[in-house]
């Protein structure tokens, strides 16, 4: 059975940092090629800075769609199906579809669009990433530009519903996965890390909030969270049953848009010898990460008098393994590595690891 094609819906209002996030993740790809669908509308056009950073390793113009009859969950039929089905089909696929959404759709229609016939065995949702404006909604805006949202919304003519900012938001953290809280520059850490912790206790169980600047977070924390969402609906149904639309040329105007690196992050390596019980291993793995806060964990398993590795991967508390290969001349030995927002507690999360 092929695989499946993973693809990331990147939603948030017009100015939240979308296409920031999407041209930061095009410059650090790590070799992995990119398709991507950007829903623009009336005369924004596709923000010319995300082909800047993106070379014919990771995405060629022809990997860049443009769908710009309206948003995107008012157009799923029209517009966003034969646009998979394009991509579907032709010979050099994509590793990943990146998505971002217009600021004014609502991600619920376009995540169920993944279970239409024709696509649905071909492509999966790895998860939804809903970007916020972190100044924007500490300051009870949601969006730092309204008239901006609103200017867009009178743009698109396909509009067919009209919520106000407040429901279009819940129903974004409501369909999220991950949540980015963005321009965390512009706040203090006491306000960054309060409002992260307002909006973990308004979405469901297990979705990661991380801080980020200027959209700088690592590939491995973005793309490959496996959660398949379109199988996934009732858990994140929308709140409101209308629906809004915007779109994101979202620029956060500082000139130092690229100096931001990762410096939010960490990653380290934990290794020890070989397991007896592949089992009771994944549920300490997942205990440990439930304790420290760990966004991901991954590596490889040694299982004693088994000649092949087991593969492991963590996002959040859900661990998934397989075999995948044998070690051949590869050290027999487990390590993993673990990956997590700045601050994490090595030592007590190596020891727990090993324990």
């Amino acid at each position: 059975m092929p695989t499946k094609i993973p693809a990331t819906v990147v939603t948030g209002f017009l100015g939240a940092g979308k296409t920031t996030l999407i041209r930061h993740m095009l410059q650090n790809a790590q070799g992995k090629k990119i398709a991507l669908i950007i829903n623009e509308f009336g005369d924004l056009g596709v923000d010319g800075d995300i082909l800047k950073g993106c070379g014919d390793e990771v995405c060629t113009e022809d990997d860049i769609v443009e769908l710009s009859n309206g948003c995107i969950c008012c157009t799923v039929a029209d517009d966003f199906i034969p646009t998979m089905e394009a991509l579907l089909a032709r010979e050099d696929k994509p590793d990943h579809i990146v998505i971002e959404t217009s600021g004014l759709a609502l991600p619920q229609p376009l995540v169920r669009a993944f279970n239409w016939p024709g696509i649905s065995t071909k492509v999966t949702v790895d998860g939804v990433v809903t970007v916020v404006d972190g100044r924007a909604v500490h300051d009870g805006q949601f969006a730092h530009n309204v008239a901006a949202v609103d200017a867009q919304r009178a743009q698109d003519e396909n509009l067919d519903h009209e919520t106000p900012l407040s429901e279009l938001f819940e129903d974004q953290i409501a369909c999220a996965d991950m949540i980015v809280v963005n321009k965390t520059d512009l706040l203090d850490a006491a306000e960054a890390d309060a409002l992260s912790t307002k909006l973990k206790t308004e979405s469901r169980g297990g979705v990661q909030v991380v801080k980020a600047s200027m959209g700088a977070l690592p590939v491995d924390v973005l793309l490959g969270q496996g959660i398949g969402a379109e199988g996934d609906l009732e858990a994140r149904h929308e709140v409101h049953h209308h629906h809004h639309h915007d779109d994101d040329e979202d620029d956060h105007h500082h000139d130092h848009e690229h100096e931001h690196g990762h410096d939010e992050f960490e990653s380290f390596i934990v290794t020890r010898g070989e397991l007896e019980d592949p089992n009771a291993f994944a549920e300490q793995v997942a205990d440990v990460i439930r304790a420290n806060g760990i966004l991901r964990l991954k590596g490889f398993v040694a299982v004693a008098g088994k000649p092949m590795r087991l593969t492991l991967q963590a996002v959040g508390p859900r661990v998934d393994t397989y075999f995948d290969q044998p070690f051949g001349d590869a050290p027999r030995e487990t390590r993993l590595v673990v990956i997590g927002e700045a601050g994490l507690d090595q030592a007590r999360i190596t020891a727990a690891l090993q324990a």
